[in-house]
């Protein structure tokens, strides 16, 4: 029977694991992790992440050939396949401060692996990391190695929160990368077989290390870039009289472009897109090539602005002040049908609004308020790092109370910041919302999910992203 172990349980261990233990019942698969409270809950009803469709496929498997543990020694020793999940957040301080990936918690995996194992064993990399890791690692693999053989793939995730065990079930291509040598080959066709229990071979993808390695940062780089050329677009759509919503289906309609990832909003977020392009432009820059680190540094200059004019419009659009005003924000969540906040447009944007000393009532269906007020009292890039080794109780910031209902978000509120998509928002009564507002009442739409004209039949001033704009808004000009 084939043994696999996954070090760290997050969002990319857990449910990759789960698919695996349930497409193929004849391997034993173990997720291990450090933290206690992690394992337990994966051992709970009440599973570490919300993801539609991972408790039904963590039920069928838990307890037959999926185990969750944290006796990490033990499983990696009794592994033939160790994938490697853990955190690789951005450094933020030392060489490569603010873009570089710290590979610490990597290293010290790769250590441990070497330590403990008794029998040869091909290590796979899962969590996103720069290229050329995989050589690092197998350095300290092959140096420590006491006669042991390590290989060594790249087998990097393309899934998309909200939808990952569909993506998993159904996969676009599985990339694996190894080296091309006899026992890499063997490796990677080893790997292949597991995942051919279920993907079709004509999906799985071979090449070499780094094509596979690079070919993750390049994804989501190209993935953020779409976003921001549609933001980018949105600026212009509102200064222009134009429809950016408009823009974006004539311009999907050309097969070559195609239609998805094409919807303007307040930013994009997520655990992966900001850090993997930071990831790109340092190893640009590192092989001397400045001109194409700009280039993707832009893209995440687009984003940020994009976050900054949207405050600067509410602001400008409340008479210039939100000192002491209650805004009711809409959504917390990087997108809808998941809890994750990781790089989340909304914590850019509350920090802005409190900066001019808003009164913030946050809903959101899926994150907690211990969550909301950690991400906004954490300095940038802490979250990436494992729970027990963030900040422990964060300062609770004062402004901010957390709600679990939008309607007691926006009583009394003098505008409403909708932040993230959830389906709820779409269909809320606004009548009822608008007769217990602060007049003007506003309404500040980043995802372009409410119908506005319906909304100013009812009253409302409303600003929807790349829409031309209220006449009120164009008296009351967003100045950067």
């Amino acid at each position: 029977m084939v043994k696999i172990c996954c070090i760290g349980a997050g969002y990319v261990g857990g449910p990759t694991m789960a698919v695996i233990a349930l497409k193929c019942p004849t391997v034993e698969v173990a997720v291990v992790d450090i933290s206690v409270s992690r394992i337990n809950a994966w051992n709970s009803d009440q599973l570490p992440i919300y993801e539609p469709g991972l408790d039904d496929v963590v039920n069928q498997c838990r307890g037959k050939n999926l185990f969750f543990s944290t006796d990490v020694e033990k499983h990696v020793r009794e592994a033939d396949i160790v994938f490697v999940s853990v955190n690789t957040p951005t450094k933020t301080q030392g060489l490569g401060a603010g873009k570089a990936a710290d590979l610490t918690y990597w290293e010290s995996a790769a250590r441990m692996i070497a330590d403990v194992s008794k029998s040869d064993k091909i290590v796979v990399e899962k969590s996103t990391v720069p290229v050329k890791t995989a050589e690092a690692i197998e350095k300290i693999l092959t140096h420590n190695s006491k006669g042991i053989n390590f290989q060594i793939l790249s087998n990097p995730e393309f899934l998309a929160e909200g939808t990952a065990i569909q993506d998993l079930f159904n996969p676009d291509r599985v990339l694996i990368g190894g080296r091309e040598t006899p026992e890499g080959t063997k490796a990677i066709q080893a790997l292949k077989d597991v995942y051919a229990h279920w993907v079709p071979v004509d999906r799985i993808i071979c090449t070499n290390l780094w094509s596979a390695e690079l070919s993750k940062l390049a994804a989501n780089a190209f993935l953020a870039q779409r976003i921001s050329s549609v933001n980018a677009m949105s600026a212009l759509c509102e200064a222009t009289g134009a429809d950016v919503a408009q823009v974006s289906h004539a311009v999907g309609k050309d097969t070559r472009i195609g239609p998805k990832f094409l919807n303007a909003s307040v930013g994009f977020g997520g655990s992966c897109f900001q850090k993997d392009i930071l990831n790109l432009v340092y190893i640009c820059e590192c092989n001397g090539l400045p001109e194409v680190a700009n280039y993707w540094k832009q893209v995440i200059k687009v984003n940020d602005y994009q976050k900054s004019r949207f405050v600067n419009r509410v602001v400008s659009s409340m008479f210039n002040t939100v000192s002491g005003k209650k805004i009711a924000v809409l959504g917390f969540a990087f997108k809808k049908d998941t809890g994750d906040t990781r790089e989340t447009p909304a914590i850019d944007v509350c920090k802005g609004l409190l900066g001019d000393k808003a009164r913030l009532s946050i809903y959101d269906p899926q994150v907690s308020e211990d969550q909301i007020q950690r991400d906004l009292s954490m300095k940038k890039f802490d979250w990436d790092h494992p729970i027990h080794l963030q900040p422990m109780s964060p300062t609770t910031v004062k402004q901010v109370s957390v709600v679990w209902d939008a309607y007691e978000a926006t009583k009394d509120a003098h505008g409403i910041c909708i932040l993230t998509e959830w389906d709820e928002f779409k269909t809320l009564d606004y009548k009822r919302i608008y007769n217990q507002m602060q007049k003007p009442a506003f309404v500040f739409d980043g995802r372009n999910v409410v119908d506005a004209e319906k909304l100013r039949e009812i009253g409302f001033i409303v600003y929807s992203i790349g829409k031309p704009l209220d006449p009120w808004l164009k008296d009351m000009p967003a100045v950067a």
